[in-house]
């Protein structure tokens, strides 16, 4: 009778050790989840806020500015185009 006690009393300590460190397995992953969570919230708002960026950058009004500013380019007139002509003589030429 005694026998069967000691080994009652081993798997009932196996097994407490084992619910502990299951218990502790479940908590550590659901910081892990819960952390992870956090992150992709984070990285969702920052992804929106560079969205908004990109897009306030691409506006047309913000192309052309720049495009004055910084490239020193201007608007195209009839004065300053230069048209180029087909000519065949010159195609003739090139082959």
């Amino acid at each position: 009778m005694t026998r069967v006690n000691v080994v009652l009393l081993i798997m009932l300590l196996a097994s407490s050790v084992y619910l502990v460190r299951v218990s502790y397995d479940a908590r550590r992953l659901f910081n892990e989840l819960d952390h992870a969570q956090s992150e992709e919230r984070q990285l969702d708002t920052e992804y929106e806020r560079l969205k908004a960026d990109k897009q306030s950058q691409a506006t047309p009004l913000r192309v052309e500015k720049t495009a004055r500013d910084r490239l020193a380019m201007r608007t195209a007139t009839p004065a300053i185009t230069q048209y180029v002509t087909y000519s065949r003589a010159a195609s003739g030429s090139m082959r």
